[in-house]
């Protein structure tokens, strides 16, 4: 494969550098299980109380279906942009296009609000009391910047990150659990069971608190599907990136629900995070079991889990911007599709997440509101994205239009796409329904202000391009070219 530019009409190819290892570390850095877990243990705690934990096991339950919808779907086209490739395929380039449009601006808002959380934790490590939300923007400017340098260096050094970051992470969030487990628990299991007090019927929590919380919770399990965002870098991918989307939604899952648990029974006062005297519940249990001391080496681990989930989701929101430009499917799709240096990096499109990023955190200081808006439709927003391929996917099936690929689940493909979409369905209604959380009545629309708006700006800019479009038949040709020239180099090697 030369790195010489291609005509438009013969798009620039990719270079597979990426095993199933390297798929692996990618979807399990973009979920991480710090930032699954500490992003959503206060919030769905004070929801729902200590049986909020049996919520992990609802959506994971859930999720696995999607995930094994998605393998499905990415061993029979493993093309870069996943959710978009996939939904154009199966239901038309408009509804494919907007599909990724949902996907693409999703991930850059979630990049942006873990560059943020990150950024708190190196303001507290500096030894920065209370940080002005300047201050804050100015240090996720610098993590946005050395995470482009990072992902414009070549993929070995992402490789290198992602594989660090999960050492760290699995050894701080079961190491630190299980010496919580032996030495300092608290509470008995039975505070598991303990949902709602007496005062609350079964139905009344079920129906309100654990709701609530399952939404919070729905936040750690997406992600899996960002393994097939770089499936054309991918050695192999019809038979591996199937295994890393289930691997890594699996592997996360052990470790939240472990890590979880651990926290929930070594809790010292199970009441005073119940009223909300204690704002930080994971951290002040971490500090009361183990001391002060051990305040910056968690916070330090913390960061890593944070910054490698930033990564994999600028890396993830770049691919989707440059398959959609390969396309011709966005303005400047010329400049945005090409790849550059030796390692073929798609560097316009990586500076488009810096510049949207960048400008994103210019908001979160100008308009908090806004930035407010952003981040509630953060989990929304992939929900939705979830339920284009999900939906197509079932459409598919009941005309008998779908053709197995590698992986398949035969027979069992249909109730588990109807199950799997049924319960996207209600998992984003979940978590977009506007309950008065807010004192400004309209932050609790906030997922669908943002549909709204995306819906608005996507028709226009899809008109725009939409003449221009390739046909999906090109590129999947290009691939299956390259994917097979890829093979026979591995046999000859």
């Amino acid at each position: 494969m030369s790195s010489s530019i291609i005509p438009a009409e013969q798009p620039q190819l990719l270079r597979r550098e990426f095993s199933l290892w390297s798929a692996f570390a990618f979807a399990f850095a973009f979920i991480s299980p710090i930032v699954a877990l500490y992003g959503i243990f206060a919030l769905a705690i004070s929801a729902a109380g200590p049986s909020f934990w049996w919520g992990f096991l609802l959506v994971f339950g859930g999720q696995l279906l999607v995930a094994l919808v998605f393998a499905m779907l990415v061993s029979r086209w493993p093309l870069e942009g996943s959710i978009y490739q996939w939904s154009r395929r199966l239901l038309g380039t408009t509804y494919g296009w907007f599909a990724g449009w949902v996907y693409m601006w999703t991930l850059v808002i979630a990049m942006a609000t873990v560059a943020i959380g990150a950024a708190g934790f190196i303001a507290n490590i500096a030894g920065v009391e209370k940080p002005s939300g300047g201050t804050l923007a100015l240090i996720a400017l610098g993590i946005l910047l050395a995470g482009t340098a990072v992902n414009l260096v070549g993929r070995r050094a992402l490789k290198i990150f992602m594989v660090g970051s999960i050492i760290a992470e699995v050894i701080g969030s079961v190491g630190l659990g299980t010496w919580l487990l032996l030495f300092h628990r608290h509470n008995s299991l039975s505070v598991l069971f303990e949902g709602g007090g007496p005062d609350v019927s079964p139905w009344a929590y079920l129906s309100g608190p654990f709701l609530m919380a399952v939404a919070f919770i729905g936040w750690s399990f997406v992600g899996f599907e960002s393994a097939g965002a770089i499936a054309e870098e991918v050695h192999e991918p019809r038979r591996d990136l199937p295994k890393a989307v289930l691997f890594s939604l699996v592997f996360i899952a052990i470790v939240v629900v472990y890590s979880s648990l651990a926290i929930i029974l070594a809790i010292p006062d199970l009441g005073a995070v119940a009223d909300g005297s204690v704002a930080d519940p994971v951290y002040d249990t971490l500090t009361t079991a183990l001391g002060a001391g051990i305040a910056k080496p968690v916070e330090v681990l913390f960061v890593i889990g944070f910054l490698a989930s930033f990564l994999a989701l600028q890396t993830s929101a770049s691919r989707v911007i440059w398959a959609y430009a390969r396309d011709g499917a966005l303005p400047a799709s010329g400049a945005l599709a090409q790849l550059r240096g030796q390692a073929r990096i798609p560097v316009a499109a990586v500076l488009v997440t810096t510049v949207i990023g960048g400008g994103l955190f210019l908001l979160s200081i100008v308009a908090s509101d806004v930035y407010t808006l952003m981040v509630n439709f953060t989990a929304g927003g992939f929900y939705l994205a979830f339920l284009f391929p999900l939906v197509g996917f079932l459409v598919v099936l009941l005309r008998g239009a779908w053709t197995s690929a590698t992986f398949s689940l035969g027979r069992a493909a249909l109730p588990v796409a109807v199950v799997a979409a049924v319960w996207a369905v209600l998992q984003f209604l979940n978590i977009a329904w506007p309950r008065p959380t807010f004192e400004q009545r309209y932050l609790d629309w906030s997922v669908w202000i943002g549909i709204v708006v995306l819906g608005v700006i996507g028709a226009a800019i899809l008109a725009s391009v939409r003449a221009r479009i390739l046909g999906t038949a090109v590129v999947d040709d290009i691939e299956a070219r390259d994917e097979q020239a890829d093979d026979r180099a591995f046999t000859d090697e």
